[in-house]
């Protein structure tokens, strides 16, 4: 009996126990591009920052319904391929996914480093589903229509297609290769049913101002090869004939702000952003006029590393040879270093900073006044603690932290600023 519990205890002990999480994610963006109509089936390009620290995997769940083939992993921060299994749920729970369905099955991934600490794990996955229930045909329209749990969402058409119906609001824009591309962000907590129509062109459409961007290059150089300018260069056009836009739904720079009480006229903002470009080993922020900024801080969200910072004010700019536009008495920058972006990877930074700016964040007799205008695609204001709110201009979602301060996130899905406009009053 005793040789028996002892050899029970060093099987027990031999068996390795996989470390027990929850799982947590970020930025997720998923680009679906659609194949062959009739076929049912669309390639995914997935994003994912996994957030829970210490993770050694990330599970990606597989929908019920849909057949999956996995083409690659691939790890954001170097380029390099991951490795990865299909496995189910109970498989998944053994692995340490505490919140895993044991109905499921996952895609197990496992990342190049152990999540960081308030840091995360960017992954990439490239997988095609087929899926008659979400992509079909009838005729010569097709139809794409998928309950979308995800924020950021684009949708590529086949080759020869152009959009007829989307029911939310979303982005259209011709890809290089003459496709249509939809996008869309979605501004609420709950998944949208999306659903996005399209039809054959006729052949002829693939000329003049429908031609895909070669043709249109092509005939922009034929037309000056023969002495005569384009007819999108004409200095009596209003409209912004050259106007190029960025997918908003792509973007991945995110801003929260922590409003401090208002007499101080400050608030702490982290920004998030991903650097891209080989070779790049700095960030600069221009700090912009009016406002004051002070301890600077700089993360390396991949490996959870403290960066370099450095506040140059007019002539350490130039000494520097910072290429930073006009530098006037009052130009401040903030310079982050980091080790160049290696080929095929790219960097994810947190910087942290403390702004005063009297001018935007002010106290009016019983009320703050917070008026400031937001560029990027995903912003989001905490109000001081203490305070409620009682006007915003600009519709936000509205939720209350843990500890009772009160949170705007605001999405921008459209090309320019938001001109964000709130108030709030002491409890």
């Amino acid at each position: 009996m005793r040789s028996i519990a002892c050899s029970l205890l060093a099987f027990l002990f031999a068996v390795p126990v996989a470390a027990q999480f929850r799982q947590t994610q970020t930025d997720d963006y998923t680009r679906y591009e659609l194949l062959a109509p009739g076929s049912g089936s669309f390639r995914i390009i997935y994003d994912v920052s996994a957030t829970a620290a210490g993770a050694r995997y990330y599970f990606n769940g597989i929908r019920a319904g849909a057949e999956e083939e996995v083409h690659a992993v691939t790890d954001l921060m170097t380029g390099r391929s991951l490795e990865w299994r299909v496995v189910s749920g109970e498989e998944a729970r053994r692995a340490g996914l505490q919140n895993a369905n044991a109905a499921s099955r996952y895609i197990q991934v496992t990342l190049a480093r152990p999540v960081p600490s308030g840091g995360q794990g960017r992954i990439r996955i490239d997988k095609t589903y087929t899926d008659t229930a979400s992509y079909r045909v009838n005729g010569n329209v097709i139809t794409f229509d998928r309950s979308l749990g995800i924020d950021r969402n684009a949708i590529v058409l086949p080759p020869g297609y152009e959009v007829t119906g989307a029911n939310f609001p979303s982005q259209v824009a011709e890809e290089s290769d003459g496709r249509i591309r939809v996008s869309f962000m979605n501004r609420g907590p709950a998944a949208v049913p999306y659903r996005v129509e399209a039809r054959r062109r006729p052949a002829r459409a693939t000329s003049g101002a429908a031609a895909p961007a070669a043709n249109r290059a092509a005939q922009t150089a034929a037309a000056a090869a023969q002495g005569s300018p384009p007819a999108t260069s004409s200095p009596a056009d209003n409209a912004r004939v050259n106007y190029r836009f960025s997918e908003r739904a792509f973007e991945d720079r995110d801003i929260t702000y922590f409003l401090q009480q208002p007499e101080t006229h400050a608030f702490r903002l982290y920004h998030d952003y991903t650097e891209t470009r080989v070779g790049m080993d700095r960030y600069l922020n221009v700090v912009r006029a009016g406002s004051n900024v002070s301890d600077p801080e700089a993360l390396n969200l991949d490996t959870g590393e403290a960066l370099r910072v450095e506040t140059l004010k007019r002539d350490a700019i130039t000494a520097r040879g910072l290429e930073v536009g006009s530098i006037t008495a009052e130009t401040e920058v903030v310079l982050i270093t980091f080790a160049p972006v290696p080929p095929g990877g790219s960097v994810r930074l947190r910087i942290t900073e403390t702004y005063t700016d009297p001018g935007r964040y002010l106290l009016n007799g019983e009320e703050f006044v917070w008026d400031r205008s937001f560029g990027r695609a995903r912003n989001t204001v905490v109000l001081p603690e203490g305070w409620y709110l009682t006007a915003n201009a600009v519709p936000a979602v509205i939720s209350a932290l843990d500890d009772g301060r009160i949170r705007l996130r605001y999405i921008n899905d459209r090309p320019g600023e938001i001109a964000v406009f709130v108030r709030g009053r002491r409890r």
